[in-house]
């Protein structure tokens, strides 16, 4: 298991909540970010979703916009599934950013 995926691992809480009070907390705290972003498209379903979505990035790349994009699961490192306009977050920057939401994070 990759350095990443141990480090969110041991972050789960050992009972299960499926409410999103966790979720609504620690948004809050980050000062609701959800709030500021921009267009955002969800792929679901059971299948074709990775195509689809490299279909989807492509066009709009096309047409010169800047694309991120999250993708689950991973194959060999977490990182695989965050891209950045095209580029796959590095690893210094993911642990900075867990560094801040887990700072900000309720225990």
């Amino acid at each position: 298991m990759d350095p990443i995926s141990r480090r969110l691992l041991e972050r789960l809480p050992q009972k299960i909540d499926l409410s999103l009070d966790r979720m609504r907390a620690l948004c809050a705290a980050l000062c609701d970010p959800q709030d500021r972003l921009p267009a955002v498209v969800h792929v679901a379903g059971t299948n074709g979703k990775g195509s689809t979505v490299a279909f989807l990035r492509a066009m709009a790349e096309a047409a010169g916009l800047r694309v991120h994009v999250y993708t689950s699961p991973h194959l060999v490192r977490f990182n695989e599934r965050i891209r950045l306009a095209g580029d796959l977050i590095e690893t210094d920057a993911l642990n900075a950013l867990l560094d801040r939401v887990e700072a900000r994070a309720c225990p």
